[in-house]
């Protein structure tokens, strides 16, 4: 069975209330059953980090070292400013895969830059939770 960590970054926490014309109406708890279910439908374990802190989300990328064979990972603001969250997964070099709810290519200019992205070997954007689970199917294969 394959072991993948799904690292949540800031504000996720608040799907459901941040921006719904934007993120929808589901909740994190929402996401965090969905990606369950169809990771155990796949026979894939997963467990579940989630923080607004960037050193937090370094510690769990690190701590995925020897334990995971995956990580799934929406770094959410800190895609776009944070060179310790990729210099983690250089570091770890965990196959990776950047997933963002909304179709960030086609909001503000500032978000259409990845520092993640090249620690990553693929990007899923604007597929909503499912994402996620696309970014399993990579992982998987």
């Amino acid at each position: 069975m394959m072991d993948i960590l799904v690292v949540n970054g800031p504000n996720i926490n608040m799907l459901g209330i941040r921006e719904p014309e934007i993120y929808g109406h589901a909740t994190y708890d929402d996401l965090v059953a969905y990606i369950s279910r169809e990771a155990r439908a796949k026979s894939v374990k997963v467990d579940f980090f989630q923080s607004n802190h960037e050193g937090d989300i370094v510690d769990a990328i690190q701590g995925a070292y020897g334990k995971y064979d995956g990580i799934v990972i929406n770094p959410a603001a800190y895609t776009h400013t944070s060179v310790a969250i990729l210099d983690a997964l250089k570091a770890v070099a965990i196959p990776a895969v950047e997933v963002h709810i909304s179709d960030v290519d086609s909001r503000e200019e500032f978000r259409q830059v990845s520092f993640v992205r090249q620690a990553c070997v693929a990007t899923i954007s604007g597929k909503g939770f499912s994402g996620y689970v696309d970014a399993i199917d990579i992982l998987t294969k």
